[in-house]
């Protein structure tokens, strides 16, 4: 089939580069404009659209999906499908209708579970055991459209949204390929989703990753993994931000207040609701990631401090 594909993050790009890898032709892939990174600010395009560059791929980037020069182009290129991952945009039913077999996301959960930005960060931080990805068709709705395929993956102890997501995404690569071979086969019959079972997964802001100490342990552990690496939990230290890095359940190592802090030699703990946690990595304000021990090392702590 004649293929275009839309995404924008690195996240996407496993899954064009099975795309390319394929028996389909990548005729143009769409992805957002260029965008502000580094020091300097500086408009930068995605990782998509960069791997697209290299390939040699016609690269798209429409400020929205109803631009009437992308539009056209569309119907120019005339694709059979248009497989997306983590593109960002609306797409309206007029962009829909353009490909005949519609547009096909390949989104990184148990689908009707958590639809929406963030499926990944919210299996992390309600504690889920199993997740997965579905490949379904794009209805105008957030992600209600039928199901291609699916995979399930299990969630680590350890797992932090991004490690997780690295797997998602390099598995559900496959998953999409395969969905547009069974689709060019017409062996594929999307089915409908459960009506049961639905949950919705917001983004994740930076001021849902504040660590609250009031929280039981198990808590603390699981926002500070789904927030790992982005938008990054933190906790404030002398009304100065520290970023926080995953900790580690300390369940034999006595009692402590909510905030409260313990330093040794070797581990930095911080009380919860429960029992502490030990501190992994933090970020002081201005300087650069470290060892909590090391972090620790240069304070004299008094009855006063505690994170908040």
């Amino acid at each position: 089939m004649k293929l275009v594909f839309a995404g924008t993050p690195e996240t996407a790009v496993p899954a064009l580069e099975a795309l390319l890898e394929s028996r389909h032709e990548v005729a143009a892939v769409v992805t957002r404009p260029d965008a502000p990174a580094g020091r300097g600010r500086r408009l930068t395009p995605s990782p998509v659209a960069r791997r697209a560059a290299e390939a040699g791929v016609e690269v798209l980037k429409p400020a929205k999906a109803k631009d009437p020069q992308f539009l056209e182009r569309l119907r120019q290129i005339a694709p059979d499908c248009c497989p997306v991952v983590a593109y960002g945009a609306l797409l309206p039913r007029v962009a829909l209708d353009i490909p005949r077999h519609g547009w096909v996301n390949l989104h990184f959960s148990l689908l009707p579970a958590w639809r929406g930005a963030a499926p990944v960060q919210h299996a992390v931080l309600h504690g889920d055991e199993i997740t997965g990805a579905c490949t379904f068709q794009i209805e105008e709705d957030l992600d209600t459209g039928p199901v291609y395929g699916m995979l399930t993956e299990p969630i680590r102890p350890d797992d932090t949204a991004g490690a997780l997501l690295d797997r998602l995404a390099r598995a559900g690569a496959r998953l999409l390929a395969d969905t547009m071979d069974g689709i060019e086969q017409g062996v594929l019959e999307p089915r409908p989703q459960p009506a049961e079972g639905v949950s919705y997964a917001a983004k994740l802001t930076t001021a849902d990753a504040r660590v609250d100490w009031t929280a039981p342990a198990l808590r603390v552990d699981r926002l500070v993994r789904a927030c790992t690496p982005a938008p990054g939990a933190w906790t404030t230290f002398r009304d100065e931000r520290l970023k926080l890095g995953p900790v580690r359940l300390a369940a034999g190592a006595g009692d402590l207040p909510p905030g409260r802090i313990r330093a040794s030699k070797r581990e930095v703990l911080v009380g919860t609701a429960t029992h502490p946690v030990a501190l992994g990595e933090v970020q002081p304000q201005g300087k650069r990631r470290m060892p909590a021990a090391d972090w620790m090392r240069g304070i004299t702590l008094t009855d006063e401090d505690v994170l908040v």
